[in-house]
């Protein structure tokens, strides 16, 4: 087996450890963009290397607006990370997904305004002039997607594939008019984190998919308000089917070939390669380094 660690989890409401990892080891990683939420929790399951993180801290102590996105993805990559399957709650806005559903979408909208969403252009990590467009008409892996879909079904889950997630900013739920006016915008189900963990990790040459586990429904019952005491009540009846089907999907990818998006900076990034410079390549080493040598790099 690699040293390297293929797969990630990442868990985020109530989804605070995986009950099939063992043999534990609790790691730190340095990354150019800070901290990661907290330690990353490496071990096995049935002989597989996989690496959890909490996304908002092992005690929940970060809100999804203050998440450091780019170093907890960036700390799956410098582990090696390739296929990476995050767990989220979200909120229904369509009667037929109900609570206990788990959705694993196929799309995404990003109504977040307050978040780093690139790891490039950025001259206060070292990345300013270096330009990349990645390509996420798909934003989520539909080799990974049918990976979880499956893994779902095969533990009893009741699992929809495919499906439109609007990421929210929050940390406050939605108001009814805003609800209602995603819900008209063909928005399926409501969420504070997919973005920018999506595009993120895209851009790191990660396969990415979401299990997202339904915790309230925002327009059925126009009586019921959305609260944190709702959240959390479903949030623990949900875990154990999100358990079951990411130890599953661990078992699934065994033999999986390398990440469909392995390539995807090779035809994004924009910048003219005699423009890129050895400080920035060694800024983001585990991004570029690939495709820019630092010791031919003026």
């Amino acid at each position: 087996m690699s040293d390297n660690i293929r797969i990630g989890v990442i868990g985020g409401s109530g989804i605070h450890q995986i009950k099939a990892l063992v043999d534990l080891q609790e790691i730190s990683q340095t990354t150019p963009f800070g901290s990661a939420s907290s330690t990353y929790t490496v071990g096995k399951i049935h002989g597989q290397k996989v690496a959890f993180l909490a996304r908002h801290g092992h005690g929940h102590t970060t809100s999804p607006t203050r998440l450091n996105h780019r170093a907890n993805i960036y700390g799956f990559k410098q582990m090696g990370v390739e296929y990476l399957i995050s767990a989220n709650a979200c909120g229904s806005v369509r009667p037929h997904l109900e609570v206990g559903t788990i959705v694993v979408p196929d799309q995404l909208y990003d109504n977040t305004r307050l978040r780093s969403l690139s790891f490039f252009d950025d001259p206060a990590t070292g990345t300013g002039g270096v330009v990349a467009h990645i390509p996420f008409e798909e934003p989520f892996c539909p080799f990974l997607n049918a990976i979880c879909v499956q893994a779902l079904q095969e533990t009893g889950a009741h699992v929809v594939a495919g499906g439109n997630f609007l990421t929210i900013e929050g940390p406050r739920f939605s108001s009814r008019f805003e609800t209602n006016t995603f819900a008209s915008w063909g928005a399926d189900i409501l969420g504070m984190t997919t973005s920018p963990e999506a595009q993120l990790a895209r851009e790191a040459e990660m396969s990415f998919s979401v299990m997202a586990h339904i915790t309230d429904q925002d327009t059925v019952d126009e009586e019921e308000s959305v609260s944190v005491e709702v959240v959390l009540a479903n949030v623990a009846r949900n875990v154990a089917a999100i358990n079951a089907a990411v130890e599953r999907a661990v078992t699934l990818l065994a033999d999986a070939p390398p990440s469909p998006q392995a390539d995807t900076l090779a035809h994004s990034i924009q910048t003219n390669p005699d423009y890129i410079t050895r400080a920035q390549v060694e800024a983001v080493p585990a991004l570029l380094g690939k495709y820019f040598q630092p010791d031919t790099t003026p």
